[in-house]
């Protein structure tokens, strides 16, 4: 059976051309190696080598054998380097979870930053909603969440870091038939129009409405870019996060209104697994910093 040192042998002599370079450089004499090669040789039932007086050339065989030969010898520094990096602690990828609640500007600039840090680990963002968010840190798709919502039991162990909370400002456009309306609203009033409501992206875990009553027709959407056009174009009604809703308020886009009773807050943390943290969760836990932090870079 051909070792690693067959193959390093035989790779060694096509790159230099000669048993005696290749033998200098291994420190042995070129008896040795011319020896060693005549051994593979046989093994292989093939010539390798053609000898001239001062060099050797591959043989079509030869070139083939080295070829394959290179492959293999990548592959096992490959395996090598990996193996070494999995012992402290390394991985070969991370994947983030983020609620389509946080802001868009930060996702842009955790990935720029990432890559930046690490040359050698792959970054999976998943932008979820609702507790499509807890699903994939239950399943596994998802090694850390940031921006989880209403906690929900998903089993295992977790660690948690607080981001405050989510205000919600109910919206509507300007030229919807309730705009000029008295407030605040009732629930009457609200229900004969249908509300904007995110599609949760969980497949096992209960799904939430963002804000539903009884009876109202729903208008389902994947994510917040598509819920702010149907309330600007005047075809349903509903709860935004003040932090998305503030600029479209304030140039007149939507218009809020207050209601009878109002959503509450929405506690907001970020979420992993606690059994273990490598290196590269720990850089991003510390990439995002405390709570303070947390709440003014991601959901203020």
């Amino acid at each position: 059976m051909l070792s690693i040192e067959s193959l390093q042998l035989v790779e060694l002599i096509a790159r230099t051309s000669s048993f005696t370079a290749a033998a200098k450089a291994l420190h042995r004499v070129p008896s040795a190696v011319s020896y060693a090669v005549r051994n593979i040789e046989e093994d292989l039932g093939v010539v390798l080598f053609t000898r001239e007086h001062r060099s050797v050339a591959l043989t079509d065989a030869g070139r083939h054998f080295v070829a394959e030969a290179r492959g293999m010898l990548n592959k096992m520094d490959e395996i090598r380097r990996e193996t070494r990096r999995v012992a402290n602690g390394w991985q070969p990828s991370l994947s983030i979870a983020l609620d389509n609640i946080v802001s868009s500007h930060r996702i842009n600039a955790l990935m720029a930053d990432f890559y930046r840090h690490f040359d050698n680990v792959e970054l999976i963002v998943r932008i979820e909603v609702f507790n499509g968010v807890w699903e994939a840190l239950a399943t596994g798709r998802a090694d850390i969440a940031i921006g989880a919502t209403t906690a929900v039991p998903v089993g295992g162990e977790y660690s948690f870091r607080d981001m405050g909370s989510i205000e919600w400002a109910f919206v509507l456009s300007p030229q919807h038939l309730l705009a000029g309306a008295q407030e605040p609203l009732e629930p009457e009033q609200l229900a004969t129009f249908p509300a904007v409501c995110l599609e949760d992206t969980s497949r096992e875990i209960p799904r939430r409405d963002t804000w539903l009553l009884p009876n109202q027709r729903r208008l389902v959407v994947p994510d917040w870019q598509r819920a702010i056009n149907c309330f600007v174009e005047g075809l349903g009604i509903g709860y935004m996060p003040v932090h998305l809703a503030r600029a479209l308020i304030e140039s007149g886009q939507l218009v809020e209104k207050s209601v009878c009773h109002p959503k509450a807050a929405s506690p907001c943390c970020v979420a992993w697994h606690g059994q273990k943290t490598p290196p590269v969760l720990l850089w991003v836990l510390d990439y995002l910093g405390d709570s303070k932090k947390l709440h003014a870079e991601w959901i203020s």
